[in-house]
């Protein structure tokens, strides 16, 4: 059998598999995370908790009112983009322009309230979800088994990701969404509204965590700090992609889920911090980001 640095190539293939898992849930988010930096100007720091929010609703979906997972797949994202939408409306309109901290307490604060409010009513104790029965059962790959749900997480993931980038990048649509951030007076004297476009933007945003929530709650147990325990990884994917670069928050996402996944072969007690260690490299050397424009 084939090995790399004394391991077995299936086993390589196995973790890059695994860690591609978690890099579709670490793209997915730092890709709404990436959208309302570079459009909004807001570190949104309670996106962690928005994601919890999805796989509750997810939860409460079948439940209480017996939808099922593919209804969840359409409804969570509106309901959590709807919370998004008022949020933005009420609050961060406000701190639109002016310094970053202020966007970043908020959203840290809210973040804790909104965790705080799900552990009251729900308690500490994770929720488990079933795998729907369509996405049961595993693909046998030879050197590894691959449940199905957890390829289909993979393949959900990237055609969200690339859709929304062909959206921002190549449609006139995203030119709008891109010219309403650099010169909002400019596009609104075309006819367009900034503010609803702006806060459509967020409620978009906030809905693809809401999408990531849904993803997750078949594999991990939907429980209040399901959020917390990811976010700051996300955050440390977008400053390693770039502030504001959205196809740099896709690739980094899918690349650091296949570096952690490797890390944990060949260097298991660095697999939780290997992430952060990149982002110390990268930092160090190109303070834009991989893919971040330098100012």
């Amino acid at each position: 059998m084939p090995e790399i640095f004394g391991v077995p190539v299936v086993v390589l293939l196995g973790q890059i598999l695994l860690g591609l898992i978690n890099g579709s849930f670490y793209a997915v988010l730092s890709l709404g995370l990436a959208i309302i930096f570079g459009m909004l100007n807001i570190i949104n720091f309670a996106h962690g908790a928005l994601y919890m929010m999805g796989a509750f609703v997810t939860w409460l979906c079948l439940s209480q009112l017996g939808l099922n997972y593919w209804a969840a797949l359409v409804v969570v994202p509106l309901v959590v983009g709807a919370f998004g939408i008022v949020i933005e409306r009420l609050f961060l309109r406000h701190l639109y322009r002016i310094d970053h901290l202020y966007s970043l307490l908020f959203t840290f604060g809210l973040a804790l309230a909104l965790e705080g409010l799900f552990r009251y009513i729900f308690g500490a104790a994770g929720k488990p979800y079933p795998v729907p029965q369509e996405l049961t059962g595993v693909f046998k790959l030879g050197f590894m088994i691959l449940p199905i749900y957890r390829a289909w997480v993979i393949v959900a993931a990237v055609t969200v990701c690339v859709a929304v980038w062909l959206v921002i990048e190549k449609t006139k649509l995203g030119a709008w969404l891109r010219a309403a951030t650099e010169n909002p007076s400019l596009v609104t004297a075309f006819g367009i509204n900034v503010p609803l476009m702006l806060t459509l933007t967020y409620g978009f945003c906030v809905g693809l965590a809401g999408f990531a929530g849904v993803l997750a709650a078949p594999i991990y147990q939907v429980s209040p700090g399901m959020g917390s325990n990811l976010i700051i990884i996300v955050f440390a994917v977008v400053v390693i992609g770039g502030l504001g670069s959205i196809g740099g928050a896709i690739l980094t996402g899918l690349g650091l889920g296949v570096i952690e996944g490797l890390t944990k072969v060949f260097y298991p007690s660095a697999s939780t911090i290997v992430v952060f260690l990149v982002m110390v490299l990268v930092l160090l050397l190109r303070p834009s980001g991989l893919f971040g424009k330098e100012n």
